[in-house]
């Protein structure tokens, strides 16, 4: 009998390239309710129905419909494929055509690199209930931070589509099956995506991804929309300005309202990374952004019921061990500052501070970016300077993204 094993160490050795997430997102649809802030007995929770804040409907897709997205991508190649994710769906959902092209403006594509994807060889796929559709790798050449345009014609879809709400890129939707189409007919626009969970690239083997796991701050929220002035793709800008940098990828899994430790808006920073993370292809880093919302909802009081900072710290520590029991690296960012928000107080002010230490000083990440730091006004350091608030006083805007980008030591993911 012949073993097997040298023959397995002969092809891992010849492998020239690998799948790498080029752009990836997180479904933020969530089986349960928000749980609702603990508050201080001298703090009362806002009135919101006087229109201060949006309402965030879910977009309907309509059966016999197609929408268009637009990603864009933090690396290159030649060959592609994407990834759709059922993850939340209670129904599956028949998708009749599936197209990708390079985006020209607003929902017109350049016809010459119209693309149609086939899922284990057919047209038409069925993406069941919680599960991942991978499609047939296709020959197309794209550029770092180009930006293509996704195009799903749905046949049939029931209740909520899993999706991502804070796309921050426009997204096309027209009637009948406009997939292959140089330009669409639009009938409404959302910035969401509905389904599409990645898009990877077959890249060399030295390539990789920097996964950013996170809340809104990552998420991108506050900065504008359809300009990529979130602080990952901002630190994909970086990365690509230098040459020995430009096959590193930057995908954001942030999720607004998300926390390290519950459920609510999306399932909990430990309930989602092994599929937000570890399921990307690629991935070699993470970037761990994740606490405030996490104390603003359960650690603003003191006594039985509050979080403390161990709590957070066993929360990261826990990150920290599934992160390198999968050989990834993992980096601490700083919690920033957020005085002036309405559920903001000297208790979470504590915690925040005493979670920041230990982030800056444990040595249990591999790395740190204090974020912190680049962004905490100079007197004040409870609060974001006014230059970066977007005047929320918790999200920074396009300039206090691009603050946080440029606190990376970019030689710390090449060491």
């Amino acid at each position: 009998m012949v073993s097997a094993a040298p023959l397995v160490a002969q092809n891992r050795g010849a492998v020239s390239q690998h799948w790498v997430a080029a752009w990836a997102t997180s479904q933020d649809l969530a089986p349960t309710v928000p749980d609702r802030p603990i508050l201080p007995p001298d703090i009362r929770m806002p009135d919101f129905s006087n229109g201060h804040r949006q309402p965030r409907p879910l977009p309907t897709i309509a059966d016999l419909q197609t929408v268009r997205m637009i990603v864009h991508l933090k690396i290159g190649g030649d060959r592609i494929r994407i990834e759709l994710s059922n993850a939340f769906g209670k129904n599956a959902v028949e998708i009749g055509a599936a197209h990708i092209a390079l985006r020209t403006s607003t929902s017109s594509v350049e016809s010459s690199t119209d693309r149609q994807l086939t899922f284990s060889g057919s047209m038409a796929a069925v993406l069941r209930p919680g599960a991942v559709m991978v499609s047939d790798p296709v020959s197309l050449n794209v550029k770092p931070m180009s930006d293509l345009a996704v195009s799903l014609y749905v046949v049939k879809s029931e209740g909520a589509p899993s999706n991502h709400m804070l796309g921050l890129h426009t997204a096309y939707i027209s009637n009948g099956d406009a997939a292959a189409s140089q330009s669409m007919t639009v009938v409404t626009t959302n910035t969401a995506y509905l389904w599409l969970r990645s898009v990877d690239v077959d890249a060399p083997a030295k390539s990789f991804a920097i996964a950013c796991l996170g809340d809104s701050i990552t998420d991108g929220f506050k900065t504008t929309v359809d300009a990529n002035q979130d602080w990952p793709s901002l630190l994909a800008e970086r990365l690509n300005q230098k040459k020995s940098s430009q096959q590193i990828s930057v995908i954001n899994e942030g999720i607004s309202g998300n926390e390290v430790l519950h459920d609510g808006a999306g399932v909990s920073a430990l309930a989602r990374f092994d599929r937000d993370i570890l399921a990307e292809p690629g991935v070699k880093w993470v970037v761990l952004l994740e606490g405030i919302n996490d104390i603003n909802i359960h650690g603003q009081i003191t006594g039985p019921n509050a979080l403390t900072k161990d709590d957070l710290i066993e929360g990261y520590m826990q990150l920290i061990a599934r992160a390198h029991m999968d050989g990834l690296k993992i980096m601490g960012a700083t919690l920033t500052p957020e005085r002036g928000v309405w559920l903001a107080g000297p208790t979470g002010e504590t915690t925040r501070q005493e979670v920041n230490q230990w982030i800056r000083n444990s040595g249990q990440f591999d790395a740190v970016v204090d974020f912190d730091a680049a962004v905490r006004d100079k007197v004040d350091p409870s609060k974001v300077q006014s230059a970066f608030d977007s005047g929320d006083h918790i999200h920074p805007n396009d300039a206090g993204n691009a603050a946080m980008a440029n606190a990376f030591d970019l030689a710390a993911f090449t060491r």
